[in-house]
């Protein structure tokens, strides 16, 4: 009998896991739209893995409900993820920060390698290195943390300096660089608030610059963008921090 994997939200990034899967040998069980977990958890009981490839605004809802026989085995990829995210349904997922992009109608592309850590890591190293992923495995939680909040500082940053310039990530970085530092200081300011930690504001810097080397024709200003900027609007408003730039950006 194979090995199983369940991947809950079948979407481009939860086909890219499941492909990784089939690659190496493993059953794959979809969980989508108007499906319930518990349902799926009542047959496949015992699965090596549970993905959970929602998008951001959907996963608050999926945690919640997770079938007690899963807890143990989940894996996570958001943006905009923190261990407050999971930690709040006592749970303790493998955790994996992506770094390459899936579009619809195209392969996988990978800016940096994807750093990932938890119980469940060499397994998520050995499906995406079977589809030409780059994966690196981090060596504890404070590690894991410094990953979350540089991907949260790229994907904010590039998506709410967008906003205002526009361009790929080389013309913010080349032609508006006060800009981007601006916004990158605001969104690690609410990093280091929503954390409770103080974080390297120069290493944060340049692990963005290293992932915008990755791509430098990177688009700045997904669809996204005015949903990230109001978000980040809405946790800073809610821990009474003024983010100067952000505010001012969010007026244009």
């Amino acid at each position: 009998m194979s090995k199983s994997v369940v991947v809950v939200g079948l979407g481009e990034m939860g086909s890219v896991f499941a492909r990784g899967f089939l690659r190496t040998g493993y059953t794959v069980h979809p969980v989508i739209r108007n499906m319930e977990m518990q349902a799926v958890a009542d047959e496949i009981s015992d699965p090596e893995l549970v993905i959970i490839a929602v998008g951001e605004a959907d996963l608050p809802g999926q945690l919640s409900k997770i079938p007690d026989v899963w807890k143990d085995k989940l894996v996570l990829l958001q943006n905009e993820l923190l261990p407050k995210d999971w930690q709040q349904y006592d749970l303790d997922p493998t955790v994996i920060s992506v770094w390459f992009e899936k579009k619809k109608g195209q392969d996988s592309k990978v800016i940096i390698p994807s750093p990932v850590y938890g119980k469940h890591a060499q397994l998520i190293f050995e499906a995406l290195a079977s589809i030409d992923i780059a994966v690196t495995i981090v060596a504890d939680e404070a590690a894991l943390l410094h990953e979350l909040v540089l991907k949260n500082v790229y994907i904010l940053t590039t998506n709410i300096a967008g906003l205002e310039v526009g361009g790929n990530v080389e013309q913010l970085w080349d032609e508006h660089n006060s800009v981007a530092n601006m916004v990158a200081s605001d969104v690690i300011r609410l990093q280091e608030t929503l954390t409770g930690q103080t974080l390297d504001h120069t290493a944060l810097i340049e692990g963005m610059v290293n992932a915008f080397d990755g791509d430098r024709e990177h688009m700045c200003m997904g669809r996204s963008a005015p949903i990230r900027l109001q978000r980040a609007l809405v946790l800073a408003a809610e821990n009474d921090l003024s983010l100067n730039m952000l505010e001012r950006i969010s007026k244009l």
